[in-house]
């Protein structure tokens, strides 16, 4: 496993992840996604939102504000419980250390930080008052009497979303695990208050299948059922997925049981009412919620950490990213073999125009830097599945070579055949003692 330098390391140098306000200097606890890591956050986004909402019947999205009241707060008790303890020194309590463990023994006296930001919306004083938002949860309740009436669903449904969230961390560390700006994805599954255990072990399997859809190593993941006393105000049984990252065993996501915690104390505070009427039962109750919540900085961080591989190709050592074609920012590299000659480069140029347009979502770049052994290296580094190489062969017979980056092997693969080839459709024969496309 590579070490978190490592890590930090790579992902700048090939365009993932930066440091925010990097020519600052830095700001501490944010990062910003350069064109790789877009790629890699949006295939993740996109393939939780085809697993947990367009593929079922029973999931509403939704896309709600990051700014809102500052009663919703107070009614979900961010404002009173959301708060971690801050140890500072007796006589100078402008100097915060969050990094004792014993503060008390060592001169220091606690005081709670409440962790959400605070701003200030138009005009002064405290009606103007509101947060940055802590979770995107609150959003998803304050709308539920919006998705009952416009769609009238039944019971068990869900909400979904995928939104930043902040928070002002004491010390924030580990590079994406713990920031003060980050991105969630959060259901909240509405069912009936009996039916609560079972939907909560239903919940818990789907998750262990989406973490094998991303194709995280089961060594590394591991389940921690969490006490009482130690569980989130709203919550009467959590379970946190922990994952073994370069710097130990951490919270990856969760599954948290909130009850009617939330529907209930917005209901009290707002005097609008958010109960459910059941038509088949003819009865009136307030939903209970099981929440599934992943935190997606902290999932690109658990692939990073499980793709990074290092091996020897050819006699020489090499780092490459074990990513699936699904994750991967890019699925092919075309390269014209020499770049100056301009019937290999409008070739190279034809077969990648042709990947672009393909009716799969292959994500194809063209690169034409340095020579193929640098171009190679430089692929396996971000994770490239696959590298298409044009040559003078291609010219005489409409064939071109494919790597596959995990092996290093090649074959021929006719130029027609090229798509069905990369999303695994094409048979593969042997031919002449050589591997090539059938056909």
């Amino acid at each position: 496993m590579a070490n978190l330098e490592t890590l930090v390391a790579l992902a700048k140098r090939r365009g993932f992840i930066y440091p925010g306000s990097d020519i600052y200097g830095g700001l501490a606890g944010t990062w910003d996604y350069g064109p790789l890591g877009v790629a890699l956050k949006n295939n993740i986004k996109n393939l939780w939102w085809q697993h947990f909402v367009t593929g079922r019947e029973d999931m509403y999205g939704v896309d709600t504000a990051i700014l809102m009241n500052q009663k919703v707060w107070q009614a979900s008790g961010h404002v009173a419980s959301f708060s971690d303890p801050l140890p500072l020194r007796s006589d100078l309590e402008s100097e915060p250390r969050s990094d004792l463990k014993n503060p008390k023994s060592q001169g220091l006296t606690l005081k709670q930080f409440n962790l959400m930001f605070e701003t200030k919306i138009g005009a002064t004083g405290d009606a103007a008052i509101t947060y940055l938002r802590p979770e995107t949860a609150q959003g998803m309740f304050v709308n539920f009497k919006n998705v009952v009436d416009s769609f009238h669903p039944r019971l068990p449904f869900g909400l979904a979303q995928i939104g930043k969230a902040f928070r002002n961390e004491i010390a924030p560390r580990d590079f994406l695990f713990r920031a003060r700006e980050f991105e969630q994805m959060e259901i909240e599954y509405f069912v009936k208050p009996t039916d609560w255990s079972e939907q909560f072990d239903y919940w818990h399997q789907e998750m262990l299948g989406w973490f094998n859809d991303l194709g995280l190593v089961t060594t590394k993941l591991h389940e921690l059922e969490v006490p009482d006393g130690e569980r989130a105000h709203y919550s009467n049984q959590t379970i946190d997925f922990e994952f073994d990252f370069p710097f130990g065993r951490k919270e990856l996501a969760g599954l948290a049981y909130r009850t009617d915690f939330d529907l209930k104390n917005h209901s009290q505070i707002s005097t609008v009412d958010l109960s459910y009427y059941d038509e088949e039962t003819k009865e009136r109750l307030i939903p209970h919620v099981i929440e599934p919540t992943f935190g997606l900085d902290r999932l690109i961080l658990a692939i990073l950490t499980n793709a990074y591989t290092e091996d020897e190709l050819g006699g020489e050592k090499r780092v490459f990213l074990k990513l699936s074609p699904q994750l991967a920012p890019v699925t092919a590299a075309v390269f014209p073999l020499l770049k100056n000659k301009p019937e290999l480069v409008a070739k190279a140029r034809s077969v990648f125009d042709q990947l672009k347009a393909s009716p799969y979502q292959l994500k194809a770049i063209f690169d034409d830097n340095g020579n193929i052994g640098k171009r190679y290296r430089r692929q396996d580094e971000i994770g490239t599945p696959y590298c298409v190489t044009i040559d003078f062969q291609t010219l005489e017979n409409g064939t071109v070579t494919v790597r596959a980056r995990d092996t290093g092997a090649q074959v021929r693969v006719a130029t027609d055949e090229l798509i069905d080839h990369l999303n695994k459709k094409a048979p593969i024969s042997v031919v002449d003692g050589h591997r090539s496309a059938s056909g």
